[in-house]
């Protein structure tokens, strides 16, 4: 199905990129599993239903350097065209673009979660507008770390295309794996648990080698036979 990039008059109310951040970020947390990050084969786009037309892949060509592997069609109508293939550059001012670089690299490198917020550029036809970015690293097959998860949300009306933009906010939070929970100690009217103790069995003629006259004489009964 062919889509019209024709002039946008789609608004996104205000409070959407943060809710639609917030799903893809529980999203790639619940991939986790302590683990320091998910890898790329476990992402599966019926778990981002929701907001799959914001959210997209990004592949690391070269240092502060990645382009969209997929993207959302939130994604192409900010570009008014198909930005599979193009760096996450072209979403960008040009000043903005070492800024960007530094983001990028530091979300494959580091590794770190990377948030910011946007301000688009206003011009005739491109009215004030606000977006989220965030970029969350993926770990490939081999366990290198050349593939993202992210989102780019944009908030106001999109007007003429493209829209490009520059940082209001950055944050950059470099990743830990999650310590493993131990099971909590019992508590109130639990008891510990007995401890275990091996018993090692020793041949009879071995344990009444052991034993004192008393104590062998005590192992016999008399059996009484009746007639």
């Amino acid at each position: 199905m062919t889509r019209d990039y024709g002039d946008m008059r789609v608004r996104l109310g205000a409070g959407t990129g943060r809710r639609k951040v917030n799903e893809i970020q529980g999203y790639w947390d619940g991939l986790r599993r302590g683990r320091l990050m998910p890898a790329r084969a476990e992402v599966d786009p019926r778990g981002l239903e929701r907001a799959l037309e914001f959210a997209f892949i990004l592949e690391r060509v070269a240092p502060s350097v990645a382009r969209f592997r997929l993207a959302g069609m939130h994604l192409g109508d900010l570009m008014g065209m198909e930005v599979r293939g193009m760096p996450l550059s072209v979403f960008f001012a040009p000043d903005a673009r070492e800024r960007l670089g530094t983001l990028t690299e530091a979300a494959f490198a580091t590794p770190a979660r990377v948030e910011a917020t946007l301000r688009a550029e206003v011009a005739l036809g491109k009215p004030e507008m606000e977006a989220h970015l965030l970029l969350l690293p993926l770990s490939s097959e081999f366990g290198t770390v050349d593939r993202a998860l992210g989102c780019l949300v944009a908030e106001g009306v999109i007007g003429r295309a493209p829209r490009r933009f520059s940082f209001l906010e950055t944050r950059i939070t470099p990743l830990t794996a999650e310590p493993v929970r131990m099971r909590p100690a019992l508590s109130g009217l639990s008891e510990p648990p007995a401890p275990y103790h091996v018993t090692r069995r020793l041949p009879a003629d071995v344990q009444l080698a052991d034993m004192t006259p008393e104590e062998r004489r005590a192992m016999f009964r008399i059996v009484r036979s009746e007639s």
